[in-house]
Formats: structure tokens, sequence, C-alpha cells
């Protein structure tokens, strides 16, 4: 027999728009029991409720689901970077459930090492690492650590870094290591990176671009502008990141945005939290 989703879902169903996003699936008293993303949104709800689906784990949240929340987002890696911000913030039951599952990446920063290198990992062990996830999507990953070494040149390598050895390798040559194997750069400068870089994972950014900016000007008054194109560089892939999290409070602060509208005698009232001027979430209430 196929599977009948309740009347209010069905009609949530018939009117999702064929956009990326997020959606958060609640149960019968309104909790959030699962957040995902999309790139797009109609076909990747729809498909929970499939005559079929791939795992028992599914089937069983199917079954919960009464409600369904979107939030449509410009881009796909927008809706990642929202996605990771809501399950932190809401832990739903079958996020968490899968959050062991192998298949569920995350940003492992070595935090505990000299020289912390950055990997993806689909495991959290307690070794002293910061982990910044689960993502749902590999892909989107590592676009976006490709596109935040070019900011923060952080290791991969395995190399016993000490500051002496005689050569760096091809990433230090082509700018995506900053050296610390050769000297390059020291402990503190290199750990002060790396938080840089957790802070920009943490949304962060403003005064990252801001430094950067400082110190692309430096280097134009002093006429090194090799270095002022590195600077630059930087500043254009931030962008690419950046920009998927749309700005929402110009004045970059943390508030709560309150809206609602009338009709019929009927009040919807919306809340939207924001927080280093970006929208990291919202709840709505019928009154």
């Amino acid at each position: 027999m196929a599977f009948q989703p309740p009347e209010k879902v069905q009609e949530i169903l018939k009117k999702l728009p064929k956009k990326s996003g997020v959606y958060l699936h609640k149960d019968k008293t309104g909790k959030i029991i699962y957040v995902g993303k999309a790139k797009n949104l109609r076909s990747r709800v729809r498909s929970y409720f499939a005559n079929s689906v791939d795992s028992i784990k599914t089937e069983q949240l199917r079954k919960r689901i009464t409600d369904i929340e979107i939030i449509t987002t410009e881009t796909e890696l927008e809706a990642l970077l929202l996605e990771n911000t809501l399950i932190k913030k809401h832990k739903p039951r079958y996020n968490i459930l899968l959050k062991d599952d192998k298949r569920y990446p995350y940003i492992k920063v070595h935090w505990a090492d000299n020289f912390p290198k950055v990997t993806v990992t689909r495991r959290m062990v307690r070794d002293g690492s910061r982990y910044f996830g689960p993502y749902t999507y590999v892909g989107a990953v590592h676009q976006t650590l490709d596109m935040l070494r070019k900011i923060f040149p952080y290791l991969t390598c395995d190399r016993n870094i000490n500051g002496k050895d005689e050569r760096a390798c091809l990433y230090y040559d082509i700018k995506l290591c900053n050296g610390p194997c050769i000297g390059a750069v020291d402990k503190a400068q290199y750990r002060a990176m790396i938080q840089e870089l957790m802070d920009f994972l943490s949304g962060k950014s403003d005064d990252i671009i801001k430094n950067i900016q400082a110190k692309m000007a430096a280097a134009a008054e002093e006429l090194d502008f090799e270095k002022a194109a590195e600077y630059r560089d930087q500043l254009l892939a931030i962008d690419k990141i950046v920009s998927k999290q749309r700005v929402i409070s110009a004045a970059n602060a943390d508030q709560d945005v309150i809206a609602f509208a009338r009709e019929q005698g009927d009040t919807c009232v919306q809340i939207f939290f924001i927080r280093y001027g970006k929208l990291i979430g919202r709840e709505y209430f019928m009154l």
C-alpha cells in the first residue's frame, strides 16, 4: 500500500519551490526532528514520501512528519552553511541519530597538533580536534575547503614540522601552504591563521575581511604589488563563500527581528534570528 502523508503535508508538497534551500521536518508537537538541505527543494522533500525509501531510518522519520518548514537560499552552498547552523541549534533527533554514520562528513581541524592540519573526516573522535559539521553533501565540503585554502593556506601533509626542512612541497610554491616546514611561518603565526579559519567557519568573517583589506592596502602602499595581488585573490575567494550566506543586517549585529501579518482575524508572527549579520533560523506562531 502506498504511503500517504498527512493532509497538511500533502498540501505543502504541492507548493514546494524548485529552489535551493533548507527544509525542517517537524513532528505532531511542532518539534524539529530533522534538518536537511537541497539543491531542489521540491524534488528532495518529495523523495521522502515516495512509495519506496532507501533506509529504515527514513521510513521511521517520514511516519513522524506532520509539518514541513522551508527556508529558500540563493545557492546550494548557502543552504549547506545554514543547514549546519540549524542542526547545531536544534539538535534534531534524526540528525543526531545519523551523526556517527560514516556517510556524513565533518571538517576536522587537528587543533591538538602544534601545526594543525585541516582535513575531512566521517567520524568524530575525542582527540582534541575541532569539528565542524556534520554536512550531508561531501562535494560542497570540499568545494568550501578548496576556496578556504586560498585564504588560509593550511597543512594537509604528514611531515614532522620543525621549521628546518631544506625544501617545501609543491603546495608552498603554488601558495596553498604557508611553509611552516621550512620556517616561513612560526608556530604562533600558523596557529593564529588556523584560529581565523575556525572563526570563519563559525560565521565570523567581517573582521577577517577587514584585516586582509588592510594588508592589501599596506602592500600596495609599499609598491609590493605581487603581495597585494595575493591579498586581492584571498578577498575574491572569501567573497565566493561569504556571498553564499546572504547578509541580512548591515550592522553585523546579533538581533531577533519580529514580523507579523494579520488576515481575516488570524495573526502570524515570525521571529528571524540574526547572528553576525546573517540569518541562522526562524520560528513562527499563529495567534
